[in-house]
């Protein structure tokens, strides 16, 4: 019997959850667990943290030394936290020991399961960074589960941008290191350029545990981290802009289906080569202007305010599209962000050369082990496991979830969608019950506060235009009678407890039904709509979803735009209920999963050379950085001017000047070979055009130009070491022309360079180009 329920257990874990690992080998460990516990009670706090202290002399860490950690962990939440760990938190500290991305829902405590992991891996001599998607949770969390960790003899630190150098290295050198994964990475980046072995904030870490696995790991993958040195403020084409500004959809400029590309018609190519003067943009005099009218064209036609950016303070700020909140760090390459600043008629940013870069996925590729947690990981299993090798362990909810999910309610149009909403939200409120709304962007989070206000339904908005007030805004979600309006930001990372934060009014809402979430429209995945929907139904608390659509939103328009014929609406409401509707919204919904999974593949194809390139170079960059071997290689180039400085300068400052310039020198030949890098993608789906395939060739002017790096960079180092001028204190790069910028600063990038739609649009416009010249 017991036989069959295991069989059947399995074949149902088989069915419902494709991909996911197998629990019975740590569900089989809890007794075990539990019977430690009258014994570690007690223990005093000191020989608690001796009885963790012997697990570090473990050879292996098995199933005996998951069980002590466990259990020790368990004990030291309940002093340091004053809270119990349930069973399946515990069996997410396992699955994340196993090397694994845990899914665990909504408020079941994943932020424990995380921090006893990373004990866990500690305790095994690992160090251990805890990655997280913000500066906030990654401070919030540290403070938060310090007692634990002290209690299990771990040292915590956390890393954030007004950190010094010094509180850097300090909190690098934790055992365990909180930080978000913007924050680590550009740390990253800066390590890259020191000069000094001293100067270096990270020693290697060996484990990450990435907290929100599935915006870490996929959403924000193939986003790359920048490193710049500044040169001056970006320059745009100001003639141009007020041209394209003039310019009409249409008639002058055409998008595709998707939004992703524009193109000037051949009236359109007329207005703006008679406005320029007479130009002939498509021959190689105008090539130039073409590029600053195709930039500007971007800005004016693709990019939407409130929705892509905000203007803020001055400055363009732009928008996470999976998260809903201000990417902070963000922005587009400078081409681009100087045309939407020249667009909204503010002032040019700064813009710099870059030094180095790194994508989020490769950043976590130069983990040795990674483990992860989040609320939605199955449906990306697919990319998981693609990516990184890594498996998906479900872990089943402490309580039964007991949400009410109710089927899509799909409108003819957005404005009777939003009439509809308009009502739903009346309605539930009337009852007093709280009510979570959760919107596509910013505009129309805005929309429908007004709408909302002119109702008779006061509400709070939480925004990228109020981001700093996310956790107070969400906190409170959960208050009697409370309407709040959101975008996709909903607060990740904080619980929305029925009754308020304090849970004062707990039973009250309860009674009443507990949240009630509302999504405005399907999300472009379906891991977004799963996490909103998740806010209600936290730990067996009632709760409520149902998501509001349209044949005309965006998602369909996009993505399925060819809707069957034969469905029919109510001639009053707008609204559908044939499943036709139903099918067309989820179809088109993924289409544009597949649509981004192509991308995230298509991306890592041409980054994996690069990074291999990188990784090569920072071999030769620690060998220079941590030997004599610059000394050696320009003694043999250049023996008597060497010998000349030995005797001038003295032996250390000889072998610190050659290292001084081979390293500048590196890191400038790197710098321009990104740059080459950079020209060549923005023109390799021409290739596509002489039936060659782009990423071959990619390869083909990559890997001989990486090369020559070496080399040059010891002739290079060499001259410099003729023509600078040594003194006791070292060399003058500056004076013999070689300078490093002046100051560096580090950004994101919001860019797609290697869209698999690009073929499509340059036939489109070669076509165009055919038609102008006949």
């Amino acid at each position: 019997m017991a036989l069959m329920s295991r069989v059947g257990k399995r074949l149902r874990r088989i069915i419902q959850r494709p991909g996911s690992v197998e629990l019975t080998r740590y569900e089989a460990l809890l007794p075990a667990v539990e019977k430690r516990e009258p014994d570690l009670e007690e223990l005093s706090d000191e020989q608690l943290t001796e009885a963790a202290a012997s697990l570090r002399d473990a050879e292996v860490f098995g199933d005996k030394q998951l069980v002590e950690l466990c259990a020790l962990g368990r004990e030291a939440a309940r002093r340091g936290l004053g809270e119990r760990a349930f069973d399946v938190q515990l069996l997410g500290t396992m699955g994340l020991l196993s090397g694994h991305v845990v899914q665990m829902a909504t408020g079941e405590g994943k932020t424990l399961a995380g921090a006893l992991a990373a004990a866990g891996y500690a305790l095994q001599g690992n160090r251990v960074h805890v990655i997280s998607v913000n500066d906030y949770l990654a401070r919030r969390d540290a403070e938060w589960m310090r007692p634990v960790y002290e209690l299990l003899g771990v040292r915590v630190g956390w890393v954030e941008p007004s950190l010094s150098a010094r509180e850097r290295r300090d909190a690098y050198a934790s055992e365990v290191c909180y930080g978000a994964v913007s924050e680590i990475g550009f740390d990253v980046l800066r390590d890259r350029l020191i000069t000094a072995e001293d100067d270096r904030a990270q020693a290697a870490p060996d484990v990450a545990v990435v907290d929100e696995a599935d915006s870490v790991l996929v959403d924000e993958a193939r986003v790359p981290l920048v490193m710049a040195g500044s040169v001056d403020a970006g320059v745009a084409d100001e003639e141009v802009a007020n041209i394209v500004r003039r310019l009409r959809l249409g008639l002058h400029y055409e998008t595709d289906a998707d939004g992703r590309n524009v193109w000037l018609t051949s009236a359109g190519a007329s207005v703006v080569e008679k406005s320029l003067g007479g130009v002939d943009l498509y021959d190689d005099e105008g090539s130039e202007r073409l590029a600053s009218v195709n930039v500007a064209l971007h800005a004016h036609a693709l990019l939407t305010r409130d929705v892509d950016y905000l203007v803020r303070d001055g400055k363009v700020q732009l928008i996470n599209a999976s998260r809903g909140r201000v990417a902070e760090l963000q922005r587009w390459p400078d081409g681009l962000q100087a045309a939407v600043e020249a667009k909204e008629q503010l002032p040019p940013s700064d813009h710099g050369e870059i030094l180095d870069s790194i994508t989020v996925q490769a950043l976590l590729a130069g983990y040795p082990q990674v483990a992860g947690m989040t609320g939605t990981a199955v449906a990306v299993a697919e990319q998981l496991r693609e990516f990184y090798r890594l498996e998906v362990a479900v872990i089943p909810p402490n309580t039964p979830n007991v949400r009410e999910d109710s089927a899509d309610r799909i409108f003819e149009s957005p404005g009777k969608k939003l009439r509809a909403i308009v009502e739903e939200i009346r309605t539930v409120h009337e009852s007093g019950r709280p009510i979570l709304v959760g919107t596509q962007d910013v505009a129309e989070s805005e929309e429908l506060a007004d709408k909302l206000a002119k109702a008779g339904l006061p509400c709070v908005v939480l925004n990228a235009r109020n981001d700093a007030e996310e956790a107070a805004i969400i906190a409170e979600a959960g208050t009697y009678d409370r309407i709040t309006v959101s975008t996709q930001m909903a607060g990740r990372g904080t619980d929305i407890r029925l009754g308020g934060a304090d849970g004062a009014d707990r039973e009250r809402v309860a009674e009443l039904g507990g949240l009630h979430v509302i999504g405005t429209a399907r999300y472009p995945s379906s891991r977004l709509d799963d996490q909103l929907r998740g806010r209600a139904g936290r730990q067996g608390d009632p709760g409520s979803s149902v998501f509001f659509a349209s044949l005309n939103d965006e998602l369909v328009l996009a993505n399925a735009p060819d809707v069957p014929d034969g469905i029919h609406s109510d001639e009053e409401t707008g609204e559908i209920t044939e499943q036709a509707a139903h099918r067309q919204i989820n179809h088109a919904q993924r289409v544009a999963e597949g649509v981004d999974l192509e991308i995230h593949r298509n991306t890592w194809r041409y980054t994996r050379l690069i990074e291999h390139q990188r990784a090569e170079l920072l071999k030769q960059r620690d060998e220079v950085l941590g030997t004599d071997v610059a000394r050696e290689k320009l003694e043999a180039a250049e023996a008597e001017r060497c010998k000349e400085l030995a005797e001038s300068v003295g032996e250390d400052v000889l072998t610190r000047v050659c290292r001084d310039a081979l390293l500048f020198h590196l890191d400038q030949l790197w710098a321009d070979h990104l740059a080459f890098l950079t020209d060549v993608r923005e023109t390799i789906h021409l290739r596509a055009m002489a039936r060659e395939t782009p990423l071959d060739e990619f390869h083909r002017a990559a890997i001989p130009e990486f090369h020559k790096i070496a080399d040059e960079a010891e002739q290079r180092s060499a001259k410099t070491l003729l023509e600078a001028e040594v003194t006791d204190d070292g060399v003058d790069l500056a004076a013999a022309g070689v300078r490093r910028p002046n100051s560096t600063w580090t950004y994101l990038v919001q860019d797609n360079p290697f869209d698999s739609d690009a073929e499509q649009a340059l036939k489109k416009v070669r076509g165009m180009l055919r038609k102008k010249r006949s």
